[in-house]
């Protein structure tokens, strides 16, 4: 299989010690309130918490019922009331009303509110308003980080794109900080830190600014993780935006993985009931195509099935005692991988019959034809085909935005017809996602007389490393037409292939695009931190400049040890604010990126690049980066 491994590849940190900590200080916080006690979780909690401790951990802790946050609970004649939320004034209000609820019939209870993954002071105040704020005791579980894989650690922060995008908040600043607080402690000292944007810049300060309160330990010790990359998630889009064709990307588009966990309804399961699959290095079927192009599943699975068959049929020939070895050691593992195999093959047949209903290829070939900057004419056209037969809003409107982002925003012709006909097709209360578009930079409209000056200022000043020339070339020579369209020409982000491109032995990332291609992203660490055996690119200095020129973060403290020494990245066309991605190196599958779900990744120390596995969306594949799912449409 293309990438199946890399020999030379390091080993992984154990992740699961994240996944440890975070049970044993829940059960630490469930204990201080001892007795039987109700528990009320947050819906966007349930499948974390399922990965950390499931129902009969919470059992053996005098947990006695539990509550979805949204429901109205039935009558309880439990004393304790426990709530494990996110820090929202809409839960707040509802955990007052209960409160208040029990105070009017005269009922006494204990209640205590668990913060996750920490806790805001707007949430207090409106629990002093609501005049239950003595009633309640408030803690926090500090549970930033969620192993979902033996390489990928998520935030699993749903709402952070639209809060730090499109509100502005920073309220999460803090938990990307104290989540790199948490890696260093365990996995460090890191070595050396890049970062590319606003909300990169503000966590890695805030970050350092910690590390010299806390006066951590980490120095000294055999750093496990290697190289920091920080990533705005608008530093690039438009990965984000293009149609996944590998297995995992589509299972994604089709089913929605949450949590590293996806859903197969009764047409993959062959019967009445859904099944829920762990999507992990643990499923020996997922972990050999998850990042095939999805045009190899098929013929791979098909070899699978005659092979499995080929085992159970070695039983005919057996005596007794070889029989028994059999069903003692090896049918128990057959059984499994064939019940895996038959969702793999449902899921497959599933993902073909909505591609087909949807013209998938034709909507590849738009893409592609937007990305090469040719035939756009035609791409608007299918566009607005698209929209009239009302296939799907949601592809329509990553359609539309992928054409502003490759043309630097639409010919103002095009803007209004496009608008027009999506709020006459979708309806008018889309106004608002248009006007959410807009503002985040995903949906613009050209003006007259633009101007690149805006631009050039945020992305003047590069890393003095490897890369910098070539980068810096790129991004100081954008053309006044489309700034996508140049600096794809000057980082080769559009492959050169003469005849077919092989997408079962491709030769670099942009198969997970079809070859059509390489995700932005992943091409800039590619230059800063290039694989192992391929020669550094030629650097040449830069010039120090304004406002995000600056090297990052405060020198160590005197007498301190030296902290790894931050570098700044340029910063591309469109950029705004935030989003934590991960580094995506060069090899083999590309990008597992997300914008809804923050996703940490890592480099391990002294081999390079990692063996990419195509986030998170996210999303988010190199050590950790996702052909992402593209940026949903903001919440109305």
């Amino acid at each position: 299989m293309a990438f199946a491994g890399r020999r030379d590849a390091p080993e992984a940190p154990d992740f699961g010690i994240l996944k440890r900590l975070a049970r044993d200080q829940l059960i630490y916080l469930l204990e201080q309130l001892p007795g039987k006690k109700d528990l009320f979780i947050e819906a966007d909690l349930m499948s974390p918490l399922d990965r950390i401790a499931n129902v009969s951990i919470l059992k053996q802790h005098e947990v006695d019922k539990l509550y979805k946050v949204e429901s109205r609970p039935a009558p309880s004649s439990s004393d304790q009331f426990c709530f494990l939320v996110r820090p929202r004034i809409r839960t707040m209000r509802y955990i007052a009303d209960i409160v208040n609820a029990d105070k009017m019939s005269g009922r006494s209870r204990k209640y205590k509110i668990i913060f996750s993954p920490q806790k805001f002071y707007a949430c207090e105040m409106v629990l002093e308003e609501e005049g239950v704020f003595g009633d309640v005791t408030c803690d926090e579980w500090s549970f930033y980080l969620l192993p979902l894989d033996e390489d990928i650690i998520s935030m699993e922060l749903p709402e952070f794109f639209r809060d730090y995008f499109l509100e502005g908040d920073h309220r999460w600043i803090n938990s990307i900080a104290r989540a790199l607080q948490l890696l260093n402690s365990l996995y460090g000292p890191f070595g050396k830190v890049y970062g590319i944007g606003r909300c990169a810049k503000m966590s890695y300060e805030l970050w350092r600014d910690l590390e010299e309160e806390s006066e951590g330990d980490s120095q000294g010790r055999k750093p496990e993780i290697g190289n920091i990359f920080l990533m705005d998630r608008d530093t690039d889009y438009v990965t984000a935006l293009c149609s996944q064709v590998v297995y995992e990307g589509l299972v994604d588009d089709t089913f929605r993985i949450k949590c590293g966990s996806v859903d197969f309804g009764p047409d993959v399961t062959s019967s009445d009931k859904s099944i829920k699959v762990l999507l992990n290095a643990q499923d020996k079927v997922f972990s050999q195509i998850r990042n095939e192009h999805f045009s190899s599943v098929f013929g791979f699975l098909s070899q699978k099935s005659r092979n499995l068959q080929a085992q159970y049929d070695r039983r005919r020939g057996m005596d007794i005692k070889q029989m028994k070895n059999f069903v003692s050691q090896e049918l128990k593992g057959l059984k499994q991988e064939h019940r895996l195999l038959s969702l793999h093959i449902g899921a497959c047949e599933s993902i073909m019959k909505k591609k087909t209903k949807q013209d998938f290829q034709e909507m590849i070939k738009a893409e592609h034809s937007l990305l090469e900057g040719f035939d756009i004419r035609e791409s608007t056209s299918f566009i607005e085909e698209h929209i009239d037969r009302q296939v799907s809003p949601t592809e329509s409107l990553r359609l539309m935005c992928l054409l502003s982002l490759t043309e630097n925003g639409l010919v103002p012709k095009d803007y209004r017809s496009l608008k027009t006909q999506y709020l006459q097709s979708y309806g008018p209360e889309h106004l608002l996602t248009f006007h959410n578009l807009k503002r985040m930079g995903l949906l613009t409209e050209q003006s007259a007389g633009e101007t690149l000056t805006a631009v050039e200022s945020k992305v003047s000043k590069l890393v003095t490393d490897r890369a910098a020339g070539k980068i810096t070339d790129a991004f100081n020579s954008l053309a006044r037409k489309s700034n996508f369209r140049a600096i794809s020409k000057k980082l080769g982000l559009i492959p050169r292939v003469d005849g077919e491109y092989d997408l079962k032995m491709p030769r670099d990332m942009a198969y997970v695009f079809s070859g059509a291609y390489v995700p932005l992203s992943c091409k800039i660490i590619e230059q800063v931190r290039p694989p192992i055996g391929v020669p550094p690119p030629c650097v040449s200095p830069c010039a120090p400049a304004s406002f995000q020129g600056v090297r990052w973060g405060p020198s160590p403290r005197a007498g301190a040890p030296a902290g790894p020494e931050p570098e700044l990245l340029p910063r591309p066309p469109g950029a705004g604010a935030p989003g934590l991605a991960g580094p995506g190196g060069g090899g083999a599958a590309a990008q597992r990126q997300r914008v809804l779900s923050l996703r940490v990744q890592v480099h391990l120390p002294d081999h390079g690049h990692h063996q990419q596995r195509p986030h998170d969306g996210g999303h988010h594949r190199g050590q950790g980066v996702r052909p992402g799912r593209g940026p949903q449409t903001p919440r109305q």
